[in-house]
């Protein structure tokens, strides 16, 4: 019971940090590693339903989607550079459950491996950076195949007291087979925004991706409100503009908004 305590104090400790702008100590940080879970939430995890904007909603334009992510920090001590080895893994689900028989239209797949390093600035937690090796592929043979594999390097940084910027790039290989222009969609990485409009209480996300061909791309737009003073429960609100939005269908443009629920991350810098 005193662990838990001990705990659940220093992960407020940690969101608290993360919402002032304040920072964390180095020694801070260092306790929160020995103390935190190594199994994690790494991505949102949510279940959404909606439709397509400007249709009549439908069997055939609605569908569920849902997201189950985490990562599991495999070395509590640094190792050198000051880093840290974790595996993460996100199932993102597109589900026609407004259909006969309920089918799952497509199941993506990304797993990964990286190292992960935490920057400081005057002692105090500023950012983060990983360095990932990463697979997406949407488990499907024949012409249905879709997959690629990339290195990513990706910098988390509080840029402001209210708001995380997170900047991540990639460079693909092995793709070509199944999807040889999916670069043309969604290009060589992606900008996400966090801004606590209102603390941990009202959340806007936004995720944009250009691609190499043209205006194609996408733009993720999430809005967040926790209905309850403890816990990381949402009622999220998403809204998804663009190409790629899973992998079988990426060449198509699609508008979809969607309401459920969200179980975000306690924070975006540690791993």
């Amino acid at each position: 019971m005193k662990n838990t305590w001990a705990l659940s104090l220093l992960l407020w400790i940690t969101t608290t940090g993360l919402c002032s702008g304040q920072g964390i100590s180095r020694d801070s940080v260092n306790q929160i590693l020995k103390q935190a879970p190594a199994f994690t939430i790494y991505k949102d995890n949510y279940i959404i339903t909606g439709t397509t904007i400007g249709e009549t909603p439908t069997s055939s334009n609605s569908d569920v989607k849902y997201q189950i992510s985490f990562k599991h920090r495999l070395t509590n001590a640094s190792l050198p550079l000051n880093s840290y080895l974790f595996l993460s893994y996100t199932q993102l689900a597109f589900w026609d459950i407004y259909n006969w028989s309920s089918p799952f239209e497509e199941i993506n797949f990304n797993p990964g491996i990286g190292l992960g390093k935490l920057l400081f600035k005057d002692g105090k937690l500023k950012g983060s950076l990983a360095l990932q090796v990463e697979h997406e592929s949407n488990g499907r043979d024949s012409i249905w195949s879709r997959s690629w594999n990339y290195v990513s390097l990706s910098y988390t940084m509080l840029a402001s007291p209210k708001s995380i910027l997170q900047l991540k790039a990639w460079v693909p290989f092995l793709y070509k087979t199944d999807n040889p222009d999916l670069i043309e969609y969604i290009g060589y990485g992606q900008a996400t925004y966090i801004w606590k409009i209102k603390g941990d209480k009202l959340v806007l996300d936004i995720r944009g991706r250009k691609g190499t061909s043209g205006w194609k791309g996408s733009l993720q737009t999430q809005l967040n409100y926790k209905p309850f003073k403890s816990g990381n429960a949402y009622v999220t609100l998403q809204w998804y503009q663009g190409y790629a939005e899973n992998l079988i269908e990426y060449q198509q443009r699609s508008s979809m908004l969607r309401l459920g629920l969200a179980i975000k991350p306690s924070t975006y810098l540690f791993y």
